[in-house]
């Protein structure tokens, strides 16, 4: 892949100036060292999945809190493959043309959760707009294969934006996952540098309908990144989009650099920054928000269920 069509560098698009930025290989703040899973539970948990032919985001995006997040009994499960048809600038999915189309996976991935003896399930998506349901039925099904063979397992579902097509919407939403999110990663001035593709509003749409749709059965959430340029007040004018559409549960985490093929980092928020931006979504309605350097989307997924469903009552 040439410079030129890098997701840092996509060519023949208006890219933004990023200013100053971080080198790659530059020391990260203290405040991100974490212990390396390794824990028995960790080990037997990850050779299920794969002698199951699974992917996970906590491995794929190399998250940082697996070790901790599997010990808890969450785990995020990417269906539809590991290939994307779009291209965001953060993102360390591969993309392209994909061929993924497995009608058994729904049943797989229930059966390693309760194998897994999973109490939180998250389950995500590869964008797949070469599709005629935009990769909705698989959703459907994956719900369906839980609730019956899991059916303690509190079910989350992380979509892709469906083109801001409602029939695809309401399909996953009839199933009454107990949470609906769709993150909308970046603040809107932003996005034709990182979510090519995407359009920060429709994103805020597709959350809005959820929550009509869907009602007091199904908890809305969303998330976004710092670290791409974004300012303050950036951040709390998205925040208060999204409070305006209905969501009900916020994350915030700091954006780390998968390659240099990827958008640099222009800075590190400090974890004060981020207790300030808790602070201030709290101040705004949101039953539940989690920020931090490390909080990624899934991120003590189970208790910020709890704590929404605990504010609503």
């Amino acid at each position: 892949m040439s410079a030129t069509r890098s997701r840092a560098n996509p060519g023949g698009a208006r890219v933004l100036d990023m200013g100053e930025v971080l080198p790659f290989r530059q020391r990260k703040p203290e405040w991100f060292k974490v212990p390396a899973p390794g824990s028995a539970r960790f080990r037997e948990l990850n050779n299920l999945i794969e002698d199951q032919g699974l992917h996970t985001v906590c491995k794929e995006a190399a998250c940082p809190n697996i070790g901790e997040c599997w010990q808890r009994g969450t785990a995020t499960f990417m269906i539809l493959g590991d290939t994307c048809t779009r291209r965001c600038g953060f993102c360390n999915v591969k993309t392209g043309k994909p061929t993924f189309n497995d009608p058994l996976e729904p049943l797989r991935v229930a059966q390693s959760v309760k194998k897994m003896g999973l109490r939180h399930a998250v389950i995500t998506s590869v964008d797949r707009d070469d599709l005629p349901d935009l990769g909705s039925t698989a959703f459907v099904g994956v719900i369906r294969s839980i609730r019956r063979m899991a059916p303690d397992c509190k079910v989350e579902v992380l979509t892709p934006d469906f083109r801001g097509e409602e029939m695809p919407l309401a399909r996953v939403i009839a199933e009454r996952p107990d949470v609906f999110n769709h993150n909308v990663e970046t603040v809107p001035r932003l996005y034709p540098l990182a979510r090519r593709g995407s359009k920060f509003l429709r994103s805020c749409r597709v959350l809005r309908n959820a929550k009509e749709m869907g009602g007091d059965e199904v908890v809305t959430k969303s998330g976004l990144m710092t670290g791409l340029g974004e300012s303050k007040d950036e951040l709390l004018e998205a925040f208060q989009i999204l409070r305006d559409h209905g969501v009900q549960v916020l994350t915030v985490g700091q954006y780390l650099r998968p390659t240099r093929d990827h958008l640099p980092v222009v800075r590190y928020w400090h974890p004060d920054e981020f207790a300030e931006l808790e602070h201030e979504a709290y101040a705004m309605g949101f039953d539940s928000v989690a920020a931090g350097p490390l909080v990624r989307s899934s991120y003590h997924a189970e208790q910020t269920l709890e704590q929404a469903v605990s504010s609503t009552q």
